[in-house]
C-alpha cells in the first residue's frame, strides 16, 4: 500500500468525559468535514474493542498484544507511555486503512489520554485544537443509561463501577490535557453537553465556533488577512 501521508498529520483532540458523546460527534465530523477538511475519526477505544472482536482486525496484532488489549478494556485503564509502541500502531493502520491523505484532518478521540502520551503523539500528529465536551457526573450516567449518543450498544465497559472509575481517571490524568495544550498556544473550543444533547446538536455547536475562530493553520485555505 502506497501512504498518501507524512509524520506528523494535522489533527485535532477530541476530550470529555465517558459517556459524553465524543464518539458521536468524531463520526458527525468524519460525516461532514471541519474547517472546510475531510475528517478521519480515529476511536480509540472503538479501535481497542474491535481488535479482541473483529477476527481480520484480530489478525494484525500478536497473541501478548490482545490479551494485553484485552486487560485494558475490563479493568478501563490507560495505556501508559512504555505501551505507546501499541498505541502507535493502532493508529498507523487506522491511517492506511481509511487512505487518509495528507490534506485530511485527523480527529483523536481516546489517545493520547494524559500529558505523557501527548509527547508521543506528537511525533504522529499535531494537535492544532482541541474540542471539549464538558458535562456532570449526573447527566454522563443519564447520557449512558438512555444511549443518548447511540453508541452504547452491547459495550461491556459500561457497568457503574467502570464508569465511576473512568469519570475519576478523567479528572485525575486526562483533563490535565488542556492545560498542556492552552500553555502551547492551541486554540480550544468548549461545548456544554446537557444530559439530552445530541450529536447534531454538539456538531453544530462546534461548527459555529470553528467557524467563528478557526485555526488558520487547519483551514482548507487561509482568509486573506
Amino acid at each position: 500500500m502506497i501512504t498518501k501521508y507524512t509524520y506528523p498529520v494535522d489533527a485535532v483532540l477530541l476530550l470529555g468525559p465517558t459517556g459524553v458523546g465524543k464518539s458521536p460527534l468524531g463520526d458527525a465530523l468524519a460525516l461532514h468535514g471541519l474547517f472546510g477538511r475531510i475528517c478521519r475519526h480515529l476511536d480509540f477505544g472503538a479501535e481497542l474493542r474491535l481488535a479482541v472482536s473483529d477476527r481480520e482486525r484480530s489478525a494484525d496484532y500478536s497473541h501478548d498484544e490482545l490479551n494485553f488489549i484485552h486487560g485494558v478494556l475490563k479493568q478501563g485503564l490507560l495505556l501508559e507511555n512504555e505501551h505507546f509502541s501499541l498505541a502507535e500502531k493502532i493508529i498507523s493502520l487506522f491511517l492506511d486503512r481509511t487512505c487518509f491523505n495528507q490534506k485530511d484532518l485527523l480527529v483523536l478521540n481516546g489517545i493520547p489520554r494524559h500529558p505523557g502520551q501527548a509527547l508521543d503523539i506528537a511525533r504522529i500528529g499535531t494537535i492544532h485544537a482541541l474540542i471539549i465536551l464538558d458535562c456532570t457526573a449526573e447527566d454522563v450516567h443519564c447520557r449512558i443509561r438512555d444511549n443518548v449518543g447511540g453508541d452504547r450498544t452491547e459495550r461491556v465497559d459500561d457497568n457503574k463501577e467502570l464508569i465511576e472509575k473512568k469519570l475519576v481517571i478523567y479528572r485525575e490524568r486526562t483533563a490535565p490535557l488542556i492545560e498542556h495544550y492552552e500553555r502551547r498556544g492551541r486554540r480550544i473550543f468548549r461545548i456544554s453537553v446537557s444530559g439530552d444533547m445530541t450529536a447534531d446538536m454538539v456538531y453544530r455547536s462546534v461548527s459555529s465556533l470553528a467557524a467563528a475562530d478557526p485555526p488558520v493553520t487547519l483551514v482548507a485555505e487561509p482568509p486573506q488577512r
